[in-house]
């Protein structure tokens, strides 16, 4: 892949560079410190991949993400900042990673592949893969937890559930406790396959293994990680419906 590194602290630049050439699947690096070097740099020599700084001088690499997602045939964007308080944003914009400052070879490597297994996606289909719809909710979904951001892809989510005030991620492979309400979970990334079941439970409807008939006429459902959910009397209609039961 073709790199583009948009920053503009030489310095940064510079060890993203380093840690860029010890990555598979990186055949150039480019540099450029603004969004007019940045734009000028594409036109000249097209790139797959963009590691971009959010906080430029007197610029924001959102804005460049945004002109960048407009061209017929976009590169990849990896933001790369100090700052954690754009995920959400950048996510918005179809990033495919968002890399925090300092930067760790084991990270870089790890972002590298994610885009470069993207690319090859690409390269198979004949053209980039078009932006997500707003309304199908997000795609991937960064959550904070132990002063880190993870980034879930929402199509490995089992269930959200709420108990004792804490809201816990049931993925295939881990489980992220966190304190943000279900309904604002249920808002990003809601829409089929998601469903609320329960007050306290979203569920992944392609994850449900068995259903079984529980008390007062309701279901208890097993999910694919043997997590036992209930679906509630307000919700069975809803449920039976989306099912086809």
């Amino acid at each position: 892949m073709r790199v583009l590194i948009v920053d503009d602290e030489p310095l940064a630049r510079d060890e993203l560079a380093y840690l860029l050439g010890k990555c598979e699947g990186v055949s150039a690096i480019a540099q450029a410190d603004s969004i007019e070097e940045a734009l000028g740099a594409m036109l000249a020599d097209p790139v797959d991949l963009i590691f971009l700084d959010i906080h430029l001088t007197n610029e924001s690499g959102l804005s460049l993400a945004g002109k960048i997602n407009k061209l017929k045939n976009p590169p990849l964007i990896i933001f790369a900042t100090a700052y954690d308080d754009y995920a959400i944003k950048a996510f918005e914009l179809n990033a495919t990673d968002y890399v925090l400052k300092p930067f760790e070879l084991e990270r870089i490597q790890q972002a590298v592949k994610k885009a470069y297994g993207q690319h090859q996606k690409q390269e198979r289909i004949g053209e980039p893969e078009p932006p997500k719809r707003q309304d199908a909710g997000l795609q991937v979904l960064p959550i904070q937890m132990d002063e880190r951001i993870y980034m879930l892809q929402v199509p490995e989510i089992i269930a959200i559930g709420v108990e004792n005030g804490e809201t816990t991620i049931y993925t295939k492979n881990m489980e992220y406790i966190i304190h943000e309400p279900l309904s604002a979970l249920e808002k990003k990334i809601g829409g089929h396959p998601f469903l609320r079941v329960h007050r306290a439970f979203l569920i992944n409807l392609k994850e449900i293994k068995e259903i079984q008939p529980w008390f007062n006429n309701t279901f208890q459902l097993t999910m694919s990680n043997g997590l036992k959910i209930p679906v509630s009397r307000s919700y069975m209609k809803d449920f039976k419906e989306k099912v086809g039961i």
